[in-house]
């Protein structure tokens, strides 16, 4: 053991990767398209499972 402080440079940091992004039309395309699919599906549901109310 000795009283001698060892300096280290830190590791260098890697540049980050660029994100494959999407123009914004295709992504507010893309949002009302999955809107519509889900109002698509819940019509579905409801017409063809029923999920009607309860029995009284």
């Amino acid at each position: 053991m000795s009283n001698v402080i060892k300096f280290e440079r830190p590791p260098e940091d890697k540049p980050p990767k660029p994100k494959a992004s999407v123009s914004p039309s295709m992504r507010k395309t893309l949002i009302w398209v999955g809107i519509v699919a889900a109002f698509g599906l819940a019509w579905a549901y409801f017409t063809f499972v029923g999920g009607g109310a309860a029995p009284a």
